[in-house]
C-alpha cells in the first residue's frame, strides 16, 4: 500500500479552502508555520508572478484552521538559512519549534527549510533541536530511504508536470511512499483549485494508496 504524505508552507489564508478539500476527502497533511510572522491581524504581500495578494493568517485563526492537522516548523521568521550566522539560524529553529509546540500543544517533529537552502551545519541544528526530518525543495523518487533525514527530499512539488508519473513510480519502490508539497497561494485560479481537488480525490479513491503522517515515516 502506497503511503501518501503532503505538506504546505507559510500559514496563509488560502490554507482555509485547501483544508476544506483535504477534510472532504479525509486527507492528512502537515503545515509548516513561522510563528513570528502570524500577527494579530492578517498581513502579507503582493505576489507579482501570480498577480494576487497573499495574506498570512492572523494568530487568532491558527488553532481553528489547523485543528486535526500536523504542525511542522518553518523557523520563526523565514530567513534564508545560508545567509545568516549559524547561531542566529539555531535560534530561529529552536525558538520556532518551542513556540509552535507551546501554541498548538502538540509535538513538532518536522521541519521545512525556508527557500529550500541547507548545508551540513544547518541540518545538524535541526537534529539537535529535536526534529525527525527536514524537508528540502529538491526532488527524489523514491523519497525514501534517505541517508540523512535532516535533508529529506520530497518526490515533487504539487504542480510538477511529472506528478502522476512520480506517483506511479513511488508505488514500485520498496519504501512505498509518495511525498508532495506546495504553497496554497499557488492555487490562484478556479482551474487550479478544480485540478487540485481532482488530484486529492484521485488519491483518496485509489485502492492502492492511503494517507499517512509525515513524522510517522521516521518514528514508527
Amino acid at each position: 500500500m502506497l503511503k501518501v504524505v503532503q505538506c504546505w508552507d507559510d500559514g496563509v489564508h488560502d490554507d482555509i479552502p485547501l483544508i476544506e478539500i483535504l477534510r472532504k476527502y479525509g486527507a492528512r497533511a502537515s503545515f509548516n508555520l513561522n510563528p513570528g510572522l502570524n500577527k494579530d491581524k492578517r498581513e502579507g504581500w503582493y505576489n507579482q508572478n501570480l498577480q494576487k495578494e497573499v495574506l498570512r493568517l492572523a494568530s487568532s485563526e491558527l488553532r481553528e484552521v489547523y485543528e486535526g492537522f500536523t504542525i511542522a516548523n518553518h523557523t520563526v521568521s523565514h530567513p534564508k538559512p545560508l545567509e545568516i550566522p549559524l547561531e542566529q539560524w539555531r535560534q530561529e529553529v529552536v525558538d520556532g519549534r518551542k513556540r509552535l509546540q507551546d501554541f498548538f500543544q502538540q509535538p513538532v517533529l518536522g521541519f521545512a527549510y525556508p527557500f529550500g537552502d541547507f548545508n551540513d551545519a544547518t541540518a545538524e541544528v535541526l537534529r539537535e533541536a529535536g526534529h525527525v526530518y527536514g524537508r528540502t525543495t529538491k526532488n527524489a523518487t523514491p523519497c525514501l530511504p534517505v541517508e540523512n533525514a535532516m535533508t529529506f527530499h520530497a518526490d515533487c512539488h504539487f504542480l510538477n508536470e511529472h506528478f502522476w508519473e512520480r506517483y506511479e513510480q513511488a508505488k514500485q519502490s520498496p519504501a512505498q511512499v509518495f511525498y508532495f508539497w506546495g504553497h496554497s497561494y499557488e492555487l490562484h485560479t478556479p482551474q487550479r483549485w478544480a485540478d487540485f481537488e481532482a488530484c486529492i480525490q484521485k488519491i483518496a479513491t485509489d485502492p492502492e494508496s492511503e494517507w499517512a503522517e509525515l513524522p510517522a515515516l521516521f518514528t514508527e
